[in-house]
């Protein structure tokens, strides 16, 4: 770039955190993309300068990318600018930490995101004390520590007794599932269908490595317990093995849903499959495998 356009975007970057004007943003934000590490430090300190004044999840949203920037200083004055934001900023948290955990990062890097992860964790513990929680199925309000014990265990809010209700009927639900699971695949895996054997059975002689009816939390306050996830390709794998029953088609759907939400890959299977459930499970993973002939190849090495 050339010096003195570059000394004119960061004096105009400069200029525009000193505004206290809201209008600054989309500028600012294409200063953040700028060619020039010294223009890009400078747009993320202005961002930090308008906290409170600019949209706070656009701007986080704005300089979590710059935490990876090839140029040190740029990384740190992101995450400055990041504790400026105080709750909105709780997304980069394990941004920060990966920053910390980074052999390689500057040390005084590493000290401002430390007092940024400090300042964001603080304004996080402050906020959550002065909101009005209450009970997510009853409707009462909830003490602190009914909040803390219920967001531990559910990450949603209960008061003790509806808790203790949720829990027992949870503990009860999986227990069902359990005893459910009375058929076994070659590989040794129990599960609950004969068309989710010919799935393990399937993915066993592929080589594919999964976890069968495994507990994740893919969205923020809810669990999913997916029939089969491959964590090679970040992939579910759903048979919908139920859909003339009612109950079972409104789980589905809302399960669906969060996938959806999560913006997660999932492989639908459904009885109509089960005659040739193999060759569609195989057709489909195809679609996900990095390569083509990735299947093929697996197959021929085992």
């Amino acid at each position: 770039m050339d010096l003195t356009n570059e000394r004119k975007l960061a004096a105009r970057a400069k200029a525009l955190g000193e505004g206290a004007a809201a209008s600054a943003f989309p500028e600012l934000a294409e200063l953040t993309r700028s060619a020039s590490p010294l223009v890009r430090r400078l747009a993320a300190s202005a961002l930090g300068k308008l906290a409170g004044i600019v949209d706070s999840a656009a701007s986080v949203d704005l300089l979590r990318p710059l935490l990876q920037d090839a140029h040190p200083q740029v990384r740190q004055y992101a995450a400055k600018a990041l504790g400026a934001f105080g709750p909105a900023a709780e997304p980069a948290l394990d941004d920060l930490r990966d920053m910390i955990r980074n052999s390689s990062e500057k040390e005084y890097v590493k000290r401002t995101v430390l007092a940024s992860g400090k300042t964001i964790r603080e304004a996080l513990r402050v906020a959550a004390q002065q909101a009005v929680h209450t009970c997510g199925r009853c409707g009462r309000p909830v003490a602190a520590d009914e909040y803390a014990r219920s967001q531990k265990a559910f990450h949603r809010t209960y008061c003790d007794h509806c808790f203790d209700e949720i829990f027992l009927e949870r503990r009860n639900w999986e227990t069902r599932v359990e005893l459910n699971k009375t058929i076994r695949a070659a590989d040794g895996t129990v599960v609950q269908s004969e068309g989710e054997r010919l799935i393990a059975d399937e993915l066993a002689a592929l080589g594919v490595v999964f976890r069968y009816d495994n507990r994740f939390r893919i969205v923020k306050g809810y669990a999913i317990r997916p029939d089969f996830y491959l964590p090679e390709f970040d992939l579910y794998i759903e048979y919908w093995g139920m859909e003339g029953n009612l109950d079972y088609r409104i789980g589905m759907l809302e399960k669906q849903k969060l996938y959806q939400q999560a913006g997660k890959k999932v492989l639908s299977l459904h009885p109509a499959d089960r005659p040739q459930l193999r060759e569609a499970l195989r057709e489909k993973l195809a679609r996900y495998m990095n390569a083509p002939g990735h299947l093929e190849r697996r197959t021929t090495d085992r």
